[in-house]
Order: structure tokens, then sequence, then C-alpha cells
């Protein structure tokens, strides 16, 4: 994929968007499904959903570069997305008006992308329906969601599913090697395997990630890239846990409370790394198992907005009892 010079100010995450479908790193086997679609002249009104970052849009971008000269676009897609408003009265208005009119000279069908559909709502999503069904011969649909659950089943009933996974980091490690080639970032071995901690499977999260902490610090190592997120450290989760099962419950308080306010660190982001690195204590399977399950109740008060104070005292109750339940070999 050759470079625009023309684009260099944009976010690199829009800079390296693929612009057809042979760039997009992942899904083969979807890529190769629509592709035929096209091919043949025979897509369907289309439902892609997944979580943010996989590709969703992208996919459908470069059909619609593939399907329409770089003249007919214009006329001939129309994408809505999250900033734009989704009521009924869109649906009635800009969605009507743009199915219903055929493109004088022009064969083929439109294309309307609804971006984020999950926001739609329920009488927005009935009336759409309606207008799939009657200007089918005219337009095509594309859904795209992070929650397949919030779209309707009329609507689903009416479209071709196609499920996004997660991105796999041997997926997301040639893209992301390409952009550091081309941006000429320094990037270590650990910075890299940090950037693909973090992103969880978006590739749109690792790009952002990666400009950020190059602009901040001009070096992309594993500190500074937990560093410019704001997430704990290795070394701090190491000194968290050592105090959590060999100091008293004041200490150990007292020390993660002045840890959390000097690096500025969220509790839920401490757990969740803390979770990983438990998994090394050698703790007999029922109080492995009682522990994890303390550690998901904690999580789940934390994010139904429970006071972080009272959750740390429960997190360090947590583990004084699996060390006060252990054989003292294990601890």
């Amino acid at each position: 994929m050759v470079k625009s010079e023309t684009r260099v100010n944009l976010p690199w995450v829009e800079k390296y968007r693929p612009s057809s479908l042979d760039d997009l790193v992942s899904h083969d086997d979807i890529i190769k499904t629509i592709g035929k679609f096209i091919r043949e002249d025979q897509v369907p009104h289309l439902l892609f959903y997944g979580p943010p970052g996989t590709g969703k849009t992208s996919t459908i971008l470069a059909c619609a570069r593939q399907l329409y000269t770089p003249a007919q676009f214009s006329s001939m897609v129309l994408e809505l997305n999250a900033s734009d408003d989704r009521g009924i009265g869109i649906v009635r208005g800009q969605i009507l008006t743009f199915a219903s009119t055929r493109t004088i000279f022009k064969s083929g069908f439109k294309l309307i992308i609804l971006d984020e559909a999950d926001a739609m709502t329920m009488d927005a999503q009935n009336a759409l329906r309606r207008i799939i069904e009657k200007y089918t011969e005219n337009v095509r649909f594309c859904i795209i969601c992070n929650y397949l659950s919030k779209i309707i089943p009329a609507l689903q009933s009416r479209c071709t599913r196609f499920r996004f996974a997660p991105l796999a980091p041997e997926q997301i490690l040639p893209r992301l090697n390409y952009v550091i080639d081309e941006e000429k970032v320094k990037v270590t071995d650990d910075g890299k395997q940090a950037l693909l901690t973090l992103a969880n499977g978006d590739m749109r999260k690792v790009l952002n990630v990666l400009q950020s902490t190059w602009l901040a610090y001009q070096n992309v190592t594993e500190d500074n890239v937990y560093t410019c997120v704001g997430h704990p450290l290795k070394n701090d989760i190491e000194s968290i846990v050592k105090w959590l099962l060999n100091q008293d419950f004041q200490t150990a308080f007292k020390n993660i409370k002045e840890l959390k306010g000097v690096k500025g660190l969220a509790l839920n982001d401490i757990i969740t790394e803390v979770h990983r690195y438990v998994h090394r204590i050698e703790f007999p399977l029922e109080i492995m198992l009682s522990l994890l399950n303390q550690l998901a109740e904690i999580e789940y008060r934390l994010v139904q907005g429970a006071n972080e104070n009272i959750q740390l005292t429960a997190l360090i109750a947590a583990f004084h009892k699996a060390k006060e339940a252990s054989p003292p070999e294990t601890v």
C-alpha cells in the first residue's frame, strides 16, 4: 500500500486505513465471501457485528471503493455514523429520500452504510425494515454494530450476518510493523508486546497508542506505552501483589493507595493486572477459585460505581483470606 504524501497530518489510524479488500489483514473467510458477492453482482443486505477496531467499517468502505468509481462514490454511497441523529426522523427523511431516488444513467444499486446502528431507537429500526424491503431493487444496506442483541430480529433476518472477531496478535503485527517502518518509529520488542497486550484485538487502539507514545516520548518501550495510557507497570503490579501477600492490612492499604495517587492508577486496571499475575502463585485450586471469584465481584462493583477505597479494602481482605487458608509453603 502506497502512503499518500498529501495526508501526512492525519492520525495514523486514518492514514493507514485499508483502501481495498486486499489490504485488509484478517477475517479471510469474510473477505473472500464478500469479494465473491461483488464479482457475481449478488450483494445482499449486510450486517457486520463485533468489538471495536476489528475492521467492520474498513471492510465496507473497501467494498464501496471496489463497487464505485471515485466520481460515483458521493452520489451512490450514504454513510451515517455515531455522530448523526439516527431517530425515526432521519430514517423517514434522509435514508428514505436517498433509497427512493434512482440515479439517471448509472446502473447498479446504491449503498447505505449505518455505522454504530445499535444506537438506533427501536422505532427507527422498525421504520428501517420496511424501507429495506421496499427499495431492495435500488439500494443495499450495510448495518454495522458492536452488539447484535441491540438490533431487532426483523432487521437481522433481512441481512446476511458476519461476525468480526477480535484480531489475533499475529494478525495485528504485520500492519503494526508496516506503520513502524513507514513512520520510522523507534520501538523495542517489549514495546510491541505491550501494544498488543493493551489492544486486546483492537487494531485502532494499537495504532492510536503507538502514535501517542511516539509523540510523547519519541521511543516506544514497554514502560513508555504503559505510562502513556496510565496503565500499571509490571514492577508496580509485582510490588502490589507482594504487599497484598506479605504486609499487614493497614500497611498494604497505605502503600497501594499511595502508589495509586502517585502514578494516577485506577483500581480496575490494577485488578486486571493482578488477575493475570495471580495465576503464577501456587495456591491450592479451591483457594485460587475463591480468590478469582472475589476479584470478579470487586471488579463488578467498581463497574457499577462503587467507592474505590472500600473495594481496595475488599481486595486486601480477599488476599489475606487466601493466605490464611493456604499451607505456609505455597505463599
